[in-house]
């Protein structure tokens, strides 16, 4: 008996031991715990491939814009997009990481802004070809046609873009391409890439360089080819390469439609009824309404700033915002309502951070762009007044026309807004710190 009593203690201790936990007393005898492996460590290239597809375009066109990058701006991670952003790094005077912070994110997003205001970016579709392509406005301004080809050029014919369709039976790139390294005469080829469907030529054309870029469906090909002086090679070169990228020489849609029904922010700026909203989203509205209060009339706009103000009737209890300093810098909250689908269709006002970076043209940027629906929305200071306005927009950037570029967001500053007001004889000097109070919801109807 006393042997069975034995044993059967010693199956109780032994299952005890077994079930210990680290701070128990029972089971003195544990084994020791192997040592965590550590994550594999994370590369810049995988911090990168991590990013929205869009996101990594927007980067490359910056970086392309700041003469970092030269490539195609497909957003693909590659070596070559590494070494821009660690060349963009070492040129700021930072550590070359490889991959962005904020900050330098900003002043990325701002330099590259600057450099397509200076040379005047658009993206346009040309009618004599049916091409969609970029071009730099204020270098090209002049621009003639003639059959299947449109030119833009310089004043001084320094630089020259062309934009040509040719269609005929039988038609090849190998065909196209051999032809095009022999006109003119003694234009020299130092790159040539022949594909089936698309050929790229670049070289020197007496003391002009040359990029050319053409694409062939269904026998007919849509060709840009762009001529420039060789003293203008640091203007141009983050020219050609956004061109290359934006160039689009069959377009499956034009630029897209303006939405039927479009939301947007607003701020009240006086107790007789004055809101203060986006241009461009209150533009072209069969109707406006502002949830809560009913119809609006907009009664002035200025489209240089993207200003827009409202006047709604016979509304009570209006709560104007307090307007405050010109000058704002660093971060900030935007204090706005985002789209319906944004929220399950709901309508409540969100406060979100961004910061504010200077870009081209005396525009400061603000980064991250906010969710649709907030152009328009407040951005208050440290202390709660209101230091601008929000507004969305298209990002203007190079690259193929399949993706869907981020929007961008800039600050209409307090400076622009107390102007515009007292223009339209609202006074902005008087108003609550309730930010949330104070904005509406904006709803621009186009049926």
């Amino acid at each position: 008996m006393r042997a069975m009593i034995a044993a059967a203690l010693m199956i109780v201790a032994t299952t005890i031991s077994a079930q210990a936990q680290p701070g128990d007393t029972i089971g003195r005898a544990r084994s020791k715990p192997e040592a965590a492996v550590p994550p594999p460590a994370q590369t810049p290239a995988d911090t990168v491939r991590a990013m929205a597809a869009a996101a990594r375009q927007a980067l490359q066109s910056d970086l392309a814009w700041t003469g970092h990058y030269n490539g195609l701006i497909n957003g693909e991670v590659s070596d070559r997009l590494i070494a821009a952003i660690k060349a963009f790094q070492k040129d700021q005077g930072n550590k070359p990481t490889g991959v962005l912070n904020p900050q330098e994110r900003s002043v990325l997003t701002a330099a590259a802004r600057k450099g397509r205001a200076n040379v005047g970016w658009k993206i346009a579709t040309d009618a004599a070809t049916g091409v969609r392509l970029g071009l730099p406005m204020r270098l090209t301004p002049q621009q003639s046609s003639a059959g299947d080809g449109t030119t833009w050029s310089s004043s001084t014919g320094t630089i020259q873009i062309i934009a040509t369709r040719r269609k005929e039976a039988g038609l090849t790139t190998a065909r196209l391409a051999d032809h095009e390294r022999r006109q003119p005469p003694g234009r020299k080829v130092t790159y040539s890439a022949v594909k089936p469907d698309v050929f790229v030529l670049s070289g020197t054309q007496g003391l002009k360089k040359f990029y050319m870029r053409g694409r062939l469906r269904d026998s007919e090909a849509r060709i840009l080819t762009i001529l420039y002086d060789q003293a203008t090679e640091g203007v141009m070169e983050p020219v050609v390469i956004a061109m290359s990228s934006a160039f689009d020489p069959f377009p499956a849609n034009g630029p897209p439609p303006r939405k039927l029904v479009e939301y947007a922010s607003g701020v009240i700026v006086s107790k007789d009824g004055a809101i203060l909203t986006g241009h461009d989203a209150t533009d072209g509205c069969r109707s406006i309404v502002v949830t809560g209060h009913g119809y609006a009339d907009r009664i002035a706009g200025d489209k240089d700033h993207g200003l827009a103000l409202l006047r709604v009737y016979g509304a009570h209890g209006l709560q104007p915002i307090a307007l405050g300093p010109d000058a704002v810098k660093g971060s900030i909250d935007l204090v706005g309502i985002t789209d319906p689908q944004n929220q399950g269709g709901g309508s409540a006002v969100s406060r979100v951070k961004a910061s504010v970076a200077q870009g081209g043209g005396g525009e400061s940027m603000l980064t991250p762009a906010p969710a649709s629906g907030f152009s328009g929305a407040a951005a208050l200071d440290a202390k709660g007044q209101l230091a601008g306005l929000a507004l969305l927009k298209p990002a203007d950037i190079a690259g193929l026309s399949g993706a869907a570029p981020p929007a961008q967001a800039v600050l209409a500053p307090a400076a622009a807004l107390r102007a515009f007001l007292k223009a339209n004889d609202v006074d902005p000097f008087e108003g609550s710190f309730d930010a949330e109070a104070t904005v509406v919801r904006v709803i621009c109807v186009r049926r």
